[in-house]
């Protein structure tokens, strides 16, 4: 019994962290809610955004947010693809401010200096974790 005490809230706690779901899993962010930076540039960058699958936030959308600019609202075990100018991008996350419930009322905002060179595809994950609750983050290769 002391056993079961002292494992179940670790357990508990350790449900709400995300994990990366399978390639096979991963579905598009369907297009009315890609809002920004899909149309292909000539001299230019891809950054791909996954977003975890996990119990905190399940129901809830994340603003990813491309120079500080709504791109698109990802839901759990999805994947969005922006088209960025070179240079320096500023790529982050957000609370989804267009969600008039619970979900769009907190605070978020977790953002990453990326350097764009043309041609370039870069990846990066968005994850849940118990203690320190979003972030994005490059996805290793």
């Amino acid at each position: 019994m002391r056993l079961i005490a002292a494992v179940l809230p670790v357990l508990l706690l350790a449900g709400c962290s995300s994990w990366q779901p399978e390639a096979e899993y991963i579905k598009p962010v369907p297009a009315e809610r890609l809002l920004g930076y899909q149309t292909p540039l000539t001299q230019g960058g891809q950054l791909t955004v996954n977003r975890d699958f996990g119990g905190m936030g399940g129901g809830c959308y994340v603003a990813i947010l491309v120079d500080r600019r709504v791109a698109a609202r990802i839901g759990v075990g999805e994947q969005a693809q922006f088209q960025v100018p070179v240079g320096t991008r500023v790529l982050g996350i957000g609370i989804d401010e267009m969600d008039d419930t619970l979900c769009g009322k907190g605070r978020l905002r977790r953002e990453l200096a990326v350097k764009v060179t043309p041609g370039t595809q870069q990846q990066f994950r968005i994850l849940s974790d118990n203690r320190k609750g979003f972030d994005i983050v490059p996805l290793s290769p």
